[in-house]
């Protein structure tokens, strides 16, 4: 009983606070402080992939709505040019490229890169920056990496939230040329309507990181050491679109 309330608790911080909340790290059981982790950025994962299929949804729409109408509304086209945008769509015709990047990101994959990049939520970049995800940036705004290089001038980008920055990396992953490979993979999975899991994601981010392929054993090890394939199999948003 008392461990249920600790996790409803657990939940209900999640959207008090920016960042993971003190309690967190005050839990002296390392088990059970991975185990909390997980219970936090579930769910605002979850949140952005709704939001990530919601987008999806809406381009399927719209081109089969463009199919039967000579005329398209302004704000129909503005939210369309704002997709087009936000994932740098280089053929707006084809509706392919679009279905290819606007779709969910196994929750497992996120779980594992969070947990791996951040140090579970206990690095500096993840305490001072809510950036769970190591990402860059060249703006004026962001952390200096203590070791950073002479010559080098990344800075680790500043989230206003730990939501911010689940949906930025998944906007990465979404857009970026360097994720291509992944993206066909979950691509061509859906097409054959097969489930595209965490595990078989995490071979596709070898460009992640500078070590290269042994980077995605690492964020497999994570999945299977926790069970976090297990998740995707309740996972709360719909993937059949």
């Amino acid at each position: 009983m008392v461990r249920r309330v600790f996790v409803v608790l657990a939940f209900l911080a999640t959207f008090a606070v920016a960042g993971l909340p003190q309690w967190y790290y005050s839990i002296k059981d390392t088990k059970i402080q991975k185990e909390e982790f997980f219970h936090i950025l579930k769910p605002l994962v979850e949140k952005e992939n709704q939001k990530v299929l919601m987008e999806r949804a809406f381009i399927i729409a719209y081109f089969q709505y463009k199919k039967r109408h000579k005329e398209i509304s302004l704000p129909l086209k503005e939210k369309f040019e704002a997709i087009v945008k936000k994932y740098r769509i280089k053929n707006r015709e084809n509706m392919e490229e679009f279905l290819q990047k606007i779709d969910a990101i196994p929750v497992s994959l996120v779980l594992a890169q969070a947990a791996l990049e951040s140090g579970w939520g206990k690095s500096r970049f993840a305490k001072e920056a809510n950036n769970l995800f190591g990402e860059w940036t060249y703006g004026k705004k962001g952390l200096v990496p203590k070791n950073r290089k002479p010559g080098q001038k990344h800075k680790i980008r500043i989230f206003n939230s730990i939501q911010d920055s689940i949906a930025s990396y998944m906007l990465n992953l979404n857009r970026h040329a360097a994720y291509k490979e992944f993206r066909m993979a979950r691509y061509l999975a859906r097409k054959s309507g097969k489930q595209f899991s965490g595990l078989q994601a995490a071979m596709t981010m070898e460009h992640y990181s500078g070590i290269g392929e042994r980077y995605n054993y690492l964020v497999r090890s994570i999945i299977k050491k926790h069970a976090l394939h297990r998740l995707e199999e309740r996972a709360t948003y719909v993937t059949a679109l």
